[in-house]
């Protein structure tokens, strides 16, 4: 692709907001997840000649940032932070954005409590809305390890909200 500085610019408005997303998402904290999306775009600058399309842009730039900010957070836990720990091990449940509703407030936090390949696999699934198939593509794993990490996600998700959003369920 052509790497004037009006294209770049271009791809930078149309994916920021997915790159910050995924990021944040992964890691439970905006600074953390600002510096990653740099990263995913000082690193595409370098890489954009070499992408041909806008779709393989897209999928470039969604593999990159789950990958970098997974790094991260295992920067984090090699380092010992508190806050890395707390995320790895699924101990702490506290607020991660405090505008958003109560509801979706809680749901944020148990995706924190998966385990950092899974909650990127279970975020390009629900929320990029790639098939399995693509996943592994992107993220460079097996198809049965992608659809294991879906199912065991989703029942690890179930078995959680049961417990700690009793508030919201009916009966």
């Amino acid at each position: 692709m052509d790497q004037s500085p009006e294209t770049f610019r271009g791809i930078v408005e149309r994916h920021q907001g997915r790159v910050f997303s995924i990021a944040f998402r992964i890691l439970g904290e905006s600074g953390v997840a600002e510096e990653v999306a740099q990263d995913v775009f000082l690193l595409l600058y370098r890489h954009l000649p070499r992408l041909a399309s806008e779709e393989h842009v897209t999928a470039w730039v969604r593999r990159v940032a789950c990958h970098r900010a997974t790094d991260a957070l295992r920067r984090r836990a090699a380092r010992g932070d508190a806050a890395a720990e707390e995320y790895q091990d699924g101990m702490a449940l506290r607020p991660v954005v405090r505008d958003m509703a109560p509801l979706m407030n809680r749901v944020e936090q148990l995706l924190l409590t998966l385990p950092p390949q899974q909650r990127a696999v279970m975020l390009m699934r629900y929320q990029e809305d790639l098939e399995p198939e693509d996943i592994a593509v992107e993220m460079k794993m097996p198809l049965a390890t992608v659809r294991s990490y879906l199912q065991r996600g989703v029942k690890m998700l179930r078995a959680k909200a049961e417990r700690t959003l009793k508030e919201y369920s009916r009966g």
